[in-house]
């Protein structure tokens, strides 16, 4: 046979094989089925409503960052911090100079500042991706309200145009609108006190944030933040992470009230002795 006739058969055979995975990847196998439509509200917009949550490591670090031990010797394995993949599109935060040695500083110090650590609220985006699930509520005629479980934080969603923020917030002002069947939410107001993640990424007052949730299916969003504060970075930038509906059978947000957790770290000092205290070791820091 010729070369020539040898070369265009190994081509067809490779192009019919592609195809044939192609059509594999869009035909479930047999037992499986397809992803759930995306619900619509009664105006046709999707329906969010339900119990949601990130998987993954965003909340340790934004960035790519390799596994680590824990802060507390004893503590062992327990609190180790677990290697991640970025969820910054383009991989890295574009800093100011400045900003780049505040956030190191910030890693080296993250159990003295991380306000997550002092139960302060999360801010935002950081309270999507926290490791605690968090509730959409929406109408088909008003506003929509978020949820989270952790230290009850929770955000309204103004539907429509809205007046200037009239104070810095932890959880900012939050307006909405929808494009197509996104749910595009613009907010401002922030006070300079959230951090993004727990290697102390950082914003100023300044911070703007726009998010993008998209319904894939009825389970999973495609979750997009675009982050601009101009003080802090040199031009804007953006995450992506995928959030989950929680198919548990009895789904729904539990207490987290943190507060009591941190009331002997952060007013200890001011106790008068009773003399009754029970004797404890000292922790052992690895880090620092």
């Amino acid at each position: 046979m010729q070369n020539w006739l040898k070369g265009a058969l190994i081509a067809l055979v490779s192009v019919a094989a592609t195809v044939v995975v192609m059509q594999t990847m869009r035909t479930p196998a047999e037992g499986q089925t397809t992803a759930p439509a995306v619900p619509r509200m009664p105006d046709g917009k999707p329906n969010l409503n339900g119990v949601w949550q990130a998987i993954g490591t965003a909340n340790w670090n934004l960035q790519d960052h390799t596994a680590r031990s824990g802060p507390v010797l004893e503590l062992g394995a327990t609190f180790a911090v677990p290697p991640g993949q970025g969820v910054v599109e383009g991989g890295q935060i574009p800093y100011q100079e400045w900003a780049a040695a505040q956030q190191k500083e910030n890693y080296e110090n993250w159990l003295a500042r991380d306000p997550e650590v002092k139960c302060y609220l999360p801010g935002l985006p950081r309270a999507t991706y926290m490791p605690h699930p968090f509730q959409i509520l929406q109408t088909a005629a008003s506003d929509v309200l978020m949820a989270y479980e952790y230290a009850s934080a929770s955000r309204v969603i103004r539907m429509g145009p809205a007046e200037e923020p009239p104070v810095d917030t932890w959880m900012g002002q939050s307006t909405g609108r929808w494009e197509g069947d996104t749910l595009v939410v613009d907010s401002t107001g922030f006070n300079d006190r959230s951090w993004f993640d727990r290697a102390g990424n950082f914003h100023s007052e300044a911070l703007h944030l726009v998010e993008r949730f998209t319904p894939v299916h009825a389970d999973l969003i495609d979750y997009r933040a675009t982050i601009e504060d101009p003080q802090v970075f040199t031009r804007p930038w953006t995450i992506q992470v995928p959030l989950y509906r929680r198919r548990d059978a009895v789904a729904q947000l539990l207490e987290f009230k943190c507060v009591e957790f941190v009331e002997e770290l952060m007013y200890g000092h001011l106790v008068k002795p009773t003399g009754k205290e029970k004797p404890f070791a000292p922790a052992r820091m690895r880090w620092p």
